[in-house]
């Protein structure tokens, strides 16, 4: 089955609100994919952070699907999406070496 990457970076206004205020929407985007992991779904997901480990640069999701039909319309239930706090993008991933997922 192909592998699929999601990226994300919150939005201007979603970086600027209080961690208080993003922390329910990002333990919501944590349950769910906690949710797909535990019903079979293969995934892996975390933040990026700089040199300092600081966050702020973004998310990476990486996931099997069917096709990238089923990877976007998927996609898309994320609460993150769904509450319109981070543009984002999918793409297909093309394996050529190393280690395999």
């Amino acid at each position: 089955m192909p592998w699929f990457i999601k990226t994300e970076t919150f939005t201007p206004e979603t970086a600027a609100l209080p961690i208080e205020q993003k922390r329910p929407h990002l333990e919501a985007h944590r349950q769910w994919v906690m949710s797909h992991g535990n019903s079979g779904r293969r995934i892996h997901s975390g933040y990026l952070v700089d040199g300092e480990q600081r966050p702020g640069g973004g998310g990476l999701l990486i996931f099997e699907a069917s096709s990238f039909e089923d990877a976007h319309r998927w996609v898309q239930d994320d609460p993150m999406i769904q509450a319109g706090l981070v543009n984002w993008q999918l793409q297909q991933w093309i394996h050529i070496g190393g280690d395999e997922l």
